[in-house]
């Protein structure tokens, strides 16, 4: 991927699955169909948040204060989340393509047609801390914390102390309550929207300011049946022990923030039940005991497990219940909590090392050896899901684990040195990069890093054509690989068109010349192990088309008949940007402007008269300008985002 060494405002460019997910499971039935008015019936709705990677930060600790569904035809707005007090801070660094379930709310029968999410928004509010290796020429220090007093939160209202951002959220397609199957709403909180973190370095003396956006593009997506959503791990300490040992509940927990030593526990307001796997097994770790066991029932272990802390890996089963796939227990959170997680760092195939990026902004080392397995969360192929799909240190050596996987491993001690993992869980698997040599039969991603031996280059086939691969937003199954455009997540491309749709799509190249020189299509695929198609490898299930993220440049040809040409730094020859104003599918640009030490990022909609006028006189000659956009066949880039800048300029 580009580098953005090359200017020093820095975006979040990486996509950016699910921002806040309310996930719909079995309702009583009747009422509620169609336009139908909300009613007194109810379906149990557990309210999820996710969202996706980030190389640069470890933290994006965000407060969420409550969740309301908006009635179709009007109303009041139906709560489905309020947290508790204090609000628990849930860090979006670590929900990549992943679920943290916050609530279980019971939910009036109707149609929904939007959501509100409120933000809070107070000085401290907002966490933010650096990835122990970001990019190179990243506006802060590896490892650091972002001074409160430097984090700008865009849009927030009411007194200081209890300020807050509302959010408002259109859904694609309305939420029905009132169905007899569960399924799934997935509303994006985009970390890739480059107006989500801005930071400003200004040309000159002045402290780096970063502005915090809540109300860029939140949209729905599709993610196919409740089965395939992956969630984050639980914690909580235990409750109750059904009497016939099928069920334990938790209370769930967070942990406190800032961070504390030891590890202590956060309540986060509700209950949450969950099944031991009758069919498969449940793996059953005791910390304290250090054993190992399977359970098809609580029955055995009900008596110990009395005031316990545990970390759960569950899985939604077809009617909403949980199914727990791995349970780690303990008398104390410090010890559950203690299970390093985070993104890969670095990989040492040749010492049989995996370094993880923690939440403190520090690396944290494991040691592989042979007795260590690994796991691939397949929430949707129960079986394997508890099942590891390599065990040793063989798997490193062939290069089964790359930088940026998700994973939550868990030690054998913590107290040694070094830190030994006895199991590693990948729970997002992806590769993300520069596209080359696509055809229907596979493509290559290459992607580099700050430190130049985490590079990869992996040639990468698709899962087989019968594969079963979720639905599609009409909840007809899918096979075979399928795609989508950043831009427009809820129209996945799938069937017999997916693979040449996807190799068209990622074959055009942009050329600046000079350092820079071309500029292919680039991606982040999310990848499969063990397919029919590569039965001891990965295989890409889903590729996600993204823009290229350009360094900052000029504009060196004023905007004109839709088009202007930019520059970088480094390049030998300006590159034609076209910039789309048609309702429906229009750039989003982007003014940022700093002035009297605030930063103010300001929408402009450009299918408006006034959204163009104010575009075009920010697209002048010598302008500065951020692009990120697709290379197109005839060798120019559709702007896909599209930020310019005023006031004080960015170095």
């Amino acid at each position: 991927m580009s580098k953005r060494a090359l200017h020093s405002v820095s975006f979040i460019h990486r996509w950016a699955p699910i921002a806040a997910a309310a996930t719909l499971v079995a309702a009583c039935g009747g009422g509620g169909y169609g336009g139908a008015p909300v009613g007194t019936l109810s379906a149990n709705v557990p309210v999820v948040v996710s969202d996706a990677s980030s190389e640069d930060w470890s933290t994006i600790g965000v407060k969420v204060l409550q969740i309301a569904l908006v009635p179709q035809g009007g109303g009041a707005n139906v709560v489905v989340y309020t947290a508790p007090n204090p609000a628990p801070v849930v860090n979006l660094a670590q929900l990549d393509a992943l679920g943290e379930l916050i609530a279980n709310a019971s939910v009036p029968a109707g149609t929904y047609t939007g959501a509100v999410i409120t933000v809070a928004a107070n000085a401290g509010d907002v966490s933010l801390v650096v990835s122990p290796d970001p990019e190179a020429g990243f506006a802060a220090p590896a490892g650091s914390t972002i001074d409160p007093a430097m984090i700008q939160i865009q849009g927030a209202q009411g007194a200081p102390g209890s300020r807050t951002v509302p959010v408002a959220v259109s859904f694609a397609s309305p939420l029905v309550v009132g169905t007899s199957q569960a399924t799934a709403l997935d509303l994006e909180f985009d970390l890739a929207h480059p107006a989500f973190i801005v930071g400003h370095v200004p040309v000159g003396a002045g402290a780096t300011l970063w502005a915090v956006d809540f109300n860029g593009p939140v949209r729905h997506r599709h993610v196919g049946a409740l089965t395939e959503l992956v969630l984050r791990h639980l914690y909580g300490s235990v409750s109750t022990v059904a009497a016939d040992g099928t069920s334990v509940t938790l209370t769930k927990e967070m942990p406190t923030w800032p961070p504390v030593t030891p590890e202590t526990a956060a309540p986060a307001g509700q209950s949450v039940t969950v099944l031991a796997d009758a069919a498969n097994g449940t793996l059953f770790y005791d910390l304290d005991a250090k054993t190992k066991t399977t359970l098809t029932s609580f029955s055995s272990i009900a008596s110990s497990l009395a005031g316990k802390q545990l970390r759960v890996a569950a899985r939604y089963q077809a009617d909403g219940s949980l199914v727990a796939t791995r349970i780690w227990a303990s008398a104390t959170f410090a010890a559950v909590w203690f299970s390093p997680e985070g993104h890969v760092l670095h990989v040492d195939p040749l010492n049989d090392l995996v370094v993880i990026a923690s939440e403190s902004g520090q690396p944290v080392t494991l040691k592989v050896d042979e007795n260590t397995q690994f796991f691939f969360r397949r929430p949707d192929a129960p079986a394997s899901d508890a099942t590891p799909i390599a065990t040793g240190t063989a798997f490193l050596a062939a290069h089964g684990v790359a930088r940026g996987f998700k994973v939550h491993a868990q030690v054998v001690d913590p107290l040694a040195t070094p830190l030994v993992a006895q199991t590693v869980d990948i729970e997002t698997a992806v590769y993300d990069g520069k596209i080359a040599g696509a055809t229907t039969n596979g493509f290559t991603t290459t992607r580099q890093f700050a430190t130049p031996a985490d590079d990869y280059s992996v040639a990468l086939g698709f899962i087989a054509s019968n594969s079963p691969n979720g639905t599609d937003p009409a909840g007809n199954a899918v096979t075979g690989f399928e795609y989508w455009n950043f831009a427009f997540p809820a129209n996945p491309f799938t069937g017999a068109g997916a693979v040449p749709g996807f190799v068209s799509a990622v074959g055009g190249s942009v050329d600046f010349g000079g350092i820079i020189g071309a500029l292919p299509g680039h991606a982040v695929s999310f990848v499969r192990w063990g397919d029919n198609a590569n039965p001891n490898g990965w295989s890409a299930a889903r590729s996600i088309v993204v823009p290229v993220p350009l360094p900052r440049g000029t504009v060196s040809t004023a905007y004109a008949n839709n088009a202007f040409a930019m520059s970088l730094a480094g390049g030998t020859k300006p590159v034609t940007v076209t910039v789309s104003t048609t309702p429906g599918s229009a750039t989003l640009v982007y003014q940022v402007d700093r002035t009297g030490g605030v930063i103010t990022v300001s929408p402009q909609d450009v299918t408006t008269s006034g959204g163009l006028a104010a575009m075009t006189a920010g697209l002048a000659s010598g302008a500065v300008v951020k692009v990120d956009g697709a290379p197109q066949a005839d060798g120019t880039l559709k702007a896909y985002v599209l930020a310019y800048f005023t006031g004080l300029s960015p170095r």
